[in-house]
């Protein structure tokens, strides 16, 4: 957003509140919710380990050490049509805000008119003839100018004849606002930029959620797959070794039809990982606003999944409240709907308006730029509320209601914000517990099925030892595959409870439409935007 855009909007909050005069109704507090000294899960003396109280890192993404992530996040910020939408919504507010900031100043227009006119016959100059019809014939005759009178001594509409009439002047006008309903009407549409702001925000820290976790999964999804691919190569050598003994008389043909039908088994698991791959990589790219033609070739290619790091900075509590956008965006909806009760109460008040008008009026064009052509007015106008059937007081009880619901949708925001960081922190603390207990359990099965393998080979142990070992290891395998991805997937959301941080950079505005026939609907490169309202 260019700086001519944003310089009126920060301006107009000191303005409203800075003109003298008396404002009535409340004035907005910024609430001071109760912050606890540390978060539930890592309460002394629980105090969790993967976890410090440093400042969240804005750029989170970057903690997986992920080329590719951090690429993709790149591209998601600057392409994303989502967000687009958000930043075009924020325009609107902001429209919205100078449009509401203009009732703060004098309006000063220029008019100018011709005009060809009839009198009537029978209209309201009739009734200055001389009191009867028969006056037309002895009333008076006026065209362009030109005036003649008859005996009657008045004028006979019959007698007016059409004429022209010129003018060309100017008119002010201006709204005193004694009691401050234009200045809170202002602070509302401010304060309603304000939460438009922190929506954008807010949907900008869910895209980049929603492709850092839709590219663990997809990690994740290759992962198991080339885990699958393995175990059925490694089945199909045990098929080949099975037929052999079997065609060596060392074995029967229900130990080959077990070992095809484990192989099989083995394979049918492939195509929904396939299925689930593809569906992820369609994911990202409606996240990064591209057609299917021009994703990225890299997703394709199998790469494990994104390493945490050893330890999650989290900030405190206190911060917390300060960083997450839905918290800020609620805060300012509060304050929109303090201020519009003000803008209720003083409907209650007498509106005084200052007019005036000075022009330049004649019959005959060649005579409009004579002194004796002015013609001039001015005065205030006052307007007082006497009885409007209860809709002042049913419009003041109306916004005090919304009032209310503003506050208790902040409070229920706030304690949103303090339990989703408690349960996202034990989840991915646990996990790590989780994660430690399968890769044992994988060390474990893969030992247990050497063991079965070789003694099969030695015709130490039957078939359905084998059998047992190979489908336990497999399992033992996709289900750690599947740990590590959602231990990196609560990290995500742990992230996204904190509010991942300031966030800067947002697609770019007032740029033209894409086209619907180009393989990508991306804009060429992220643009940086900082915020009007920065705190």
């Amino acid at each position: 957003m260019s700086s001519r855009t944003r310089l009126p909007l920060e301006l107009l909050g000191a303005t409203a509140l800075g003109l003298s005069g008396c404002m009535v109704g409340p004035n907005f507090h910024a609430p001071r919710p109760a912050v606890p000294a540390a978060y539930l899960a890592d309460a002394p003396p629980r105090t969790l380990p993967y976890v410090t109280g440093d400042a969240v890192d804005p750029a989170w993404w970057n903690s997986f050490n992920d080329p590719e992530l951090t690429r993709l996040e790149a591209l998601a910020v600057s392409q994303n049509l989502d967000l687009e939408i958000a930043t075009e919504r924020l325009v609107e507010a902001e429209a919205q805000a100078q449009v509401e900031g203009a009732t703060l100043y004098p309006s000063l227009s220029g008019a100018a008119s011709y005009t060809r006119e009839g009198i009537s016959n029978e209209g309201i100059f009739s009734q200055f003839a001389g009191g009867s019809p028969s006056a037309s014939t002895t009333g008076s005759s006026v065209a362009n100018g030109s005036s003649q009178s008859g005996g009657g001594g008045g004028i006979a509409g019959s007698a007016i004849q059409p004429f022209d009439l010129y003018q060309y002047g100017l008119q002010a006008m201006y709204d005193v606002d004694l009691w401050g309903k234009n200045r809170r009407t202002v602070e509302a549409a401010v304060a309603a930029a304000r939460a438009s702001e922190e929506a954008r925000r807010a949907s900008l820290l869910n895209v980049e959620s929603q492709v850092a976790s839709n590219y663990i999964q997809l990690r994740g999804t290759q992962t198991v797959l080339d885990i699958t691919q393995r175990n059925l190569g490694f089945a199909n050598q045990l098929v080949n070794l099975t037929v052999q003994r079997q065609q060596a008389g060392l074995t029967t043909s229900l130990d080959v039809a077990n070992a095809r039908a484990t192989a099989a088994q083995i394979s049918s698991q492939i195509p929904g990982l396939l299925v689930e791959r593809d569906n992820f990589i369609d994911q990202i790219g409606m996240l990064l606003g591209i057609t299917p033609n021009a994703l990225p070739p890299e997703l394709l290619a199998a790469a494990p999944v994104p390493a945490t790091p050893p330890q999650v900075p989290v900030g405190l509590p206190a911060d917390l409240l300060r960083r997450r956008p839905d918290v800020r965006e609620a805060e300012q909806t509060l304050h929109q709907a303090t201020a519009e009760v003000g803008v209720a109460v003083a409907q209650f008040f007498p509106d005084l308006e200052l007019s005036g008008s000075v022009s330049l009026q004649a019959l005959q064009f060649k005579n409009l730029n004579e002194f004796k052509a002015l013609t001039y007015g001015f005065g205030p106008s006052l307007s007082i509320p006497i009885f409007a059937g209860g809709q002042l007081n049913g419009q003041l009880r109306l916004r005090k209601a919304d009032e209310r619901e503003a506050a208790i949708s902040y409070a229920s925001t706030v304690l949103t914000a303090f339990y989703q960081v408690d349960n996202a922190l034990v989840a991915y603390t646990q996990q790590h517990v989780t994660l430690a207990d399968l890769t044992i359990d994988v060390q474990q099965s893969q030992i247990a099925q050497n063991l079965a393998e070789d003694q099969y080979k030695q015709g130490l142990a039957d078939y359905l030892t084998v059998l047992n070992a190979q489908e336990t290891y497999l399992n033992a395998q996709q289900t750690q595959a599947q740990a590590v991805e959602r231990l990196a997937t609560d990290l995500v959301t742990l992230y996204q409870a904190l509010g991942g941080g300031w966030q800067q950079a947002f697609p770019a505005p007032d740029q033209p439409a894409p086209n619907p026939a180009a393989p990508s609907l991306a804009s060429p490169a992220p643009v940086s935007l900082q915020s009007p309202f920065a705190q």
